[in-house]
Parts: structure tokens; C-alpha cells; sequence
């Protein structure tokens, strides 16, 4: 929210108040109390009237140091509250003569007492910092009351994340306000709106407030980030890296690791579409397609029509379509494949479950007690309301029904969408549970899915989220065009996503809404089965292959195959995020931060710690991508290319930009028809440009996420000796450009002169 106008004056109806000393220093546990009045104080009369603002300065881990700033202390308390972790760490406090410093790891708090001004710095030096309008409370129209804070924007400093948004990637000079909403892919909109930012410069910023945050980075102060909210009480986190990977792992550890998705998750996913006609015959024509034209299938999705029309949700099969539901799923399961349903939390009118979930006082009301309902999107429907714990046991009721049937994976769709001119059960402030509301949604679901299935086979497929949302993966980027427009702005919405603490994130290959043209589905196709999660599904027509032409169907079987051979590689990079935090598809800049170049770039990624991606957007074949600095080799040709430029090259549609990182140890599984098998088993173990006198390693992992290996490289003039401890069975190490051999059965060291 913007509240000058230019960079003297005030916005009519607002007056803004600074702190402009510390008075005051209380010291207790480990934590620091500031007491700042917001006008000097030149005798004690000056102590009469006017604000002061209270802050509180703790850590809850090393390296993160929380601010705390109040005007008013009695307002009601609000909930809902993010789930945060709450340890208190004692921070290293000098009350110095001039200024006061609070120290957490390697990052520390600087505030001057005299003319309050704060700094954060760590060991590499000053990070940001602000002058007295770094804090404020502010007064507007109607009664209202703000609470904003500012930090200083470095030349050349660049900030990311915010969610999955769709704006560019790199979003200074962009307002953007933090509230879900459905807009689709095309719009400054999103459905996970995350209230944290990275900074290049290696720190983070999480304000921790469930509801509308409003941010101005570099767009009202251009020298300025900015973020406020509505109240008397601001409070953020301030996160040192000092790389842009330890920023992300450390707000994870705050606010939640993603969990492991089950293997299977990372094949291929096929679905109905949302308006097309299907039945079981249909259905089967689809899977029996795939199989026939030799494309590997994982999970086959069922989008909403599985229910009646008229009647989501009802977590009932339309039996008109589907008369026997469980000998469908059972004869789609002896095929191999796993099963998922489309859902959402919202309960049409006309649905059985409407009235039982009126009555029983399980939807949500309008503050005269009336359920709420509207026509927008289901006739008459209305909203379960998940802050009553017997609604939740209720709902999760209805979806084991269907994973008893042998569903195994639930669509959590929408959760966006959602009134703030409502009563919640448990007294929830109806403005911080708009966006909280999508997390308490698919808490739910995974919980059930946890407990039904295990903690090991829980994955959804959601679309909205806020913070803590990543604990429950997958998530999809939402509503997009077939057109290559679209398949840029979803890329740039899922680095923004994985910059924002999330592991995963898939998108609609070949779009959403329309139709795309042959050129644009087997370009997407490639993108498709290069992100960490790959699924067809869209709108008004079937996505199958062969709708499109044959040389789909080849692209389709050939992406899918080289996913599912690098399997292990792939589920090894999601077991360390499940432990760090770190996302499996990452931009450029979290991987490469001390390579300018890398800062801006959103058309191309790291998949894991050694794949770099570049999509081709143009229906001319051009990939056009910048390879840092090294020796990258080409995955699949082999070619070698020097890094530390940039690139044009011609591609068919078998092939893309996609290099592999020097100094990388690569795991190549030998099946390419299913994501879950032995991945030890016969692997080849790719080296790739080690330097001389590095140590590369690689750990192995096998389907369930379990460490069971470590391969280590080091490398001696033109000697390359090879350590693999923890694989019984044979395998293979292929030195990339060199030579490939096979070690004798048993053998865990090996020595190969180039």
C-alpha cells in the first residue's frame, strides 16, 4: 500500500509517525525490548502525549533474528497465526553507548539510540539497512491504522519470490499484494501468495501475518522495499544466508520442510480434462493408448465431471458414466497405475452433503447466522468451514470412502475464492483466514492421505497455498493459455514458487484453456517432463498425444523415458529437500549467486544441483540460454560447450537446451518405463568434466528415500579414482567423453587413467 505522494509529501488523510530515538533498553532471556517515542524528547513534558512505538527483538534459530514492532498492545488477539517455529535462542545483546546490537549466528542487529536508524549486517559485511522510517505507524482515512516498515534497496540488488506469481521474476519496482485470488496465469493474481522475498544480496524477509501484507519493492520508495499491513502490530523475520540457498533452507526450517512425494509421483500423469465427455470407456481408450504407443503412465487423474454436474462436491461417482467405480479403479490399477481424483472444498446446493452440512453447522455463515452462498462456480454452493475440527473429520470421511475404492492421490483445487464477510467456528478473524484458509484445505487432505496411506505414499495435486503450504506437495501453476506466452509467465511463476520455499511444481502441459497447436504441445512436452512433476490435462479438449500428431506421440514416449531414467538422480535431489529445503527446481540465481548474469534470468533453470533447462518459446526451434562459467555437457548428445556466455542453437523437437554442470556425478537408472524401480540396480554412473584435485560425491537413494550409497570422485592429473560404497549390484561408471567400463562384481574402488 502506497501512502506518500512523491518523495516530500504525504498522501491526503494519512499522517505518518517515525520513531526518533530509543528511550529506553530492557534486556530479558535473551531477548531485547525498545521503547521509541516518535518525537524528540527535549525535556519531560516532551514525555506527554503522542505514540510510542514498542519493539521486540528475539531469534527463534541462529541466523534469523525476529522484529517485532507494536503501536497499540490491547487489540483483541487475531487468529489464525502462521505456524512458525517458536524456539527462543538467546541472542548476543551490548547496549554500547550509541547504539544497541543483537547478535544470532553470524547475522546482527544494529539500532542507533540518539536518531533511531537500524542496519543488518553479517560477517561479509552491511546486507541493508534504514534510516528512522524503516518502522512506522500510520493514520488514515475511516479510522484506520498501518503499521509499515522499509529497508534500504542496494544498486544492482535484485528481490524474488512473493509466491507463485506470474509478473517478472525479478520483482523490483512491482506492488504486489499478498491475497489469493483466481486470475488465472495471465494477471498479477495469484493463487500462493507467500509473504517472504530473497534478496540477491543473500538475506530473506518472511512477515509473519496470515493476512493481506502489501508490498512495494522499489515502487513507491525506488531506493526501498516496503511492506505494511492494516492493525497496530507488524512483525517480520529477517534471514541471513549469506547464499541464496541457505536463505531458502533457513525460512523452511521456520515455517515447514516440504515432505518426500512418494516415487510415483514423478511420472508421467494423464487426465480426462475438465469439460470433455469421458466415461470408463473413454478413460481405457486413453490408457490403453499410452500403453500401446509405448508412452509410460504413472497415474491416470479423473478431473471433475467424475461427480454429477450440479453437485460438487458430492465425493460421489457419477454412476451414469461410472456404474461400477470400484471395478474401474481396480482394472486401472492391475495396469499399473496410480489414481487421482479431482476435489475442492466447496458444497453445491443441490449436493447430498449441502444439507447435512447445514445442519450439522459444518459450512461456513454469514455473521446472521445464514450459511453463505453464492452462484460462482456451483449453484447455490456453499464453503466447508475447516476451523471445526467435526467438519474436518467429516470431510476426510466422504475422501476415505474413496481411497478405500482405491483412489491413492486427491486434486486439491481452489481454496482461493474465499469471503471475508463470514463467521469461522473458532472465532477465526475471517481477513487472516482468507489465505490461511488454503492451508488449513490441504492440511486436511494430506493429513487423511498420511494416515490412510502412509506417510511415505501422501501427495496432492494443489493449486492454491500460502505459507507452511509447502509441507504438502504437489502444486500445479493454475489456469494458463496454449500459447508459448503462457508457458513463459508459468515458468516464471514456478521460480518464483520454489524461491518462496516450495520443492515441487508442475503445470498443465500444453495448456490450459484453448487448444494448442502441435508445435506448441511438443515443446511444452519437453518442459512438462522436465519439471519435477509432469502432467496432460486441460480444458476442453483431451490431451492425449495422438490428438495432436504421431510426432507427439514420439516426443511424448521420449521425455517420459529419460525422466524415468533419471530417477535416481531426480529422487535423491527430493530426498535433500525434504531434509533442506532447498527445491528441486530452482532458478538459475539460487544455484549460480556469485554469477551477475544468472540474477535475471526466468527462461531457463536448474533441475537439481547439476541439469540446467532452457524450454524453447519460439515455434522456430531457437533455444537461446546462457551457460555459466565450465565445461557443460550436453545430456543428451554429449557435446561439450564452454560456459560463461551465452547461446542460439537450432533444436528438433527430441531435444532442447539441457547441459549438465561440470564436476557432476549422474546417476542414470536402467528402467525407462516407470519412475519406481532398483536404482542401483545396473546403474551407470555418469562423471562429468571433473577439475583436477576436486572431490565430487553423489549420494544413492533408493524409491522409498532411503540413503543406501555414496559414489566418490576425486580426480589426479589424468587419474580418476572412483569410490562407490553401498551398491550390490553391478554397475556401471562412464566417464563422460572418456571412457565406460564395468567394474568387477564387488569392486567399490576403481582407478581410470583418461
Amino acid at each position: 500500500m502506497k501512502f506518500t505522494d512523491g518523495n516530500w509529501m504525504v498522501r491526503k488523510g494519512y499522517e505518518i509517525h517515525f520513531p526518533k530515538l530509543i528511550h529506553e533498553v530492557n534486556d530479558e532471556d535473551g531477548q531485547i525490548t525498545l521503547y521509541a517515542p516518535c518525537k524528540y524528547l527535549n525535556h519531560r513534558g516532551d514525555t506527554l502525549d503522542g505514540p510510542l512505538l514498542t519493539l521486540k527483538i528475539s531469534s527463534p534459530c541462529d541466523d534469523v533474528i525476529r522484529v517485532q514492532t507494536w503501536h497499540y498492545k490491547g487489540g483483541k488477539a487475531r487468529y489464525p497465526e502462521f505456524e512458525v517455529l517458536n524456539e527462543k535462542r538467546t541472542g548476543k545483546f551490548e547496549d554500547k553507548e550509541e547504539s544497541i546490537t543483537f547478535t544470532s549466528g553470524d547475522l546482527t542487529l544494529n539500532v542507533t539510540k540518539e536518531h533511531f536508524a537500524f542496519s543488518f549486517l553479517n560477517s561479509h559485511g552491511l546486507l541493508t539497512d534504514a534510516d528512522a522510517k524503516g518502522l512506522s505507524w500510520i493514520t488514515g482515512p475511516e479510522d484506520k491504522t498501518y503499521m509499515r516498515a522499509q529497508l534500504r534497496l542496494g544498486v544492482g540488488e535484485h528481490l524474488y519470490g512473493l509466491g507463485e506469481r506470474f509478473t517478472p521474476f525479478v520483482k523490483n519496482g512491482q506492488s504486489v499484494d499478498i491475497w489469493n485470488k483466481d486470475g488465472g496465469t495471465s494477471s498479477e493474481q495469484s493463487y500462493k501468495n507467500i509473504p517472504f522475498f530473497l534478496s540477491s544480496k543473500g538475506y530473506g524477509v518472511f512477515v509473519n501475518h496470515p493476512e493481506e501484507v502489501n508490498f512495494e519493492l522499489g515502487s513507491e520508495t525506488v531506493s526501498r522495499s516496503q511492506f505494511s499491513v492494516e492493525g497496530e502490530y507488524l512483525d517480520y523475520y529477517f534471514i541471513n544466508g549469506p547464499s541464496p540457498k541457505e536463505v531458502v533452507s533457513r525460512y523452511t526450517a521456520l515455517t515447514g520442510r516440504p515432505a518426500l512425494p512418494p516415487a510415483w509421483s514423478f511420472g508421467l500423469w494423464l487426465s480426462t480434462s475438465f469439460t470433455t465427455d469421458y466415461n470408463e470407456e473413454t478413460v481405457n481408450y486413453f490408457v490403453d493408448g499410452m500403453a500401446e504407443r509405448g508412452i509410460p503412465l504413472s497415474v491416470f487423474h479423473f478431473d471433475c465431471f467424475w461427480m454429477k454436474e450440479f453437485e460438487w462436491s458430492n465425493f460421489l461417482w457419477d454412476h451414469q458414466n461410472f456404474p461400477d467405480p470400484e471395478g474401474m479403479l481396480q482394472r486401472l490399477k492391475d495396469k499399473g497405475l496410480k489414481i487421482c481424483v479431482w476435489i475442492n472444498p466447496y458444497i453445491a446446493q443441490k449436493s447430498y452433503l449441502f444439507d447435512e452440512g447445514a445442519e450439522k453447522g459444518y459450512l461456513l455463515k454469514r455473521p446472521n447466522g445464514d450459511v453463505w452462498q453464492w452462484d460462482l462456480w456451483q449453484a447455490g454452493m456453499g464453503i466447508v468451514d475447516f476451523t471445526n475440527p467435526d467438519a474436518c473429520e467429516w470431510f476426510q470421511q466422504k475422501l476415505k470412502v474413496l481411497l478405500d475404492m482405491g483412489v491413492d492421490s486427491f486434486k486439491t483445487d481452489f481454496g482461493e475464492r474465499i469471503p471475508t464477510d463470514v463467521t469461522y467456528f473458532d472465532g477465526s478473524d475471517p481477513q487472516k483466514m482468507h489465505n490461511y484458509y488454503a492451508y488449513k484445505y490441504n492440511k486436511v487432505v494430506f493429513d487423511l492421505l498420511k494416515k490412510e496411506k502412509g506417510e511415505a505414499e501422501a501427495v496432492v495435486f494443489a493449486r492454491s497455498a500460502t505459507t507452511g503450504g509447502q509441507q504438502f506437495p504437489v502444486h500445479w501453476g493454475g489456469d494458463c493459455d496454449s500459447t508459448y506466452d503462457a508457458m513463459a509467465e508459468s515458468l516464471r511463476g514456478g521460480l518464483s514458487l520454489t524461491t518462496s520455499g516450495f520443492g515441487y511444481w508442475s503445470h498443465d502441459i500444453g495448456g490450459f484453456e484453448n487448444t494448442a497447436t502441435p508445435d506448441v504441445f511438443k515443446r511444452w512436452t519437453a518442459f512438462g517432463l522436465l519439471s519435477s512433476h509432469s502432467r496432460f490435462h486441460g480444458s476442453s479438449s483431451y490431451r492425449v498425444p495422438w490428438n495432436f500428431d504421431e510426432e507427439a506421440v514420439d516426443v511424448a514416449r521420449h521425455f517420459t523415458k529419460l525422466k524415468n531414467s533419471l530417477m535416481p538422480y531426480l529422487y535423491e535431489q527430493a530426498v535433500n529437500n525434504s531434509k533442506t529445503g532447498i527445491p528441486v527446481m530452482r532458478s538459475m540465481l539460487l544455484e549460480f549467486p556469485e554469477d551477475p548474469l544468472c540474477e535475471t534470468l526466468d527462461r531457463q533453470y536448474m533441475l537439481g544441483d547439476s541439469i540446467l533447462v532452457a524450454p524453447i518459446f519460439n515455434d522456430e526451434g531457437i533455444g537461446s540460454f546462457y551457460l555459466p562459467k565450465g565445461k557443460w555437457t550436453h545430456l543428451l548428445t554429449d557435446e561439450i560447450i564452454e560456459g560463461g556466455t551465452w547461446f542460439k542453437d537450432k533444436y528438433d523437437y527430441f531435444s532442447l537446451p539441457l547441459f549438465v554442470r561440470p564436476n557432476t556425478i549422474l546417476p542414470i537408472g536402467t528402467s525407462d518405463d516407470k519412475p519406481v524401480y532398483d536404482y542401483t540396480d545396473h546403474v551407470t554412473l555418469r562423471i562429468y568434466q571433473p577439475d583436477e584435485g576436486t572431490r565430487i560425491t553423489r549420494k544413492l537413494v533408493d524409491s522409498q528415500g532411503n540413503d543406501i550409497g555414496l559414489v566418490t570422485v576425486k580426480r589426479d592429473g589424468n587419474e580418476i579414482d572412483v569410490d562407490v560404497q553401498g551398491v550390490n549390484n553391478p554397475y556401471h561408471i562412464d566417464i563422460v567423453g572418456e571412457e565406460k567400463i564395468t567394474p568387477e562384481d564387488g569392486a567399490t574402488s576403481t582407478k581410470i587413467k583418461l
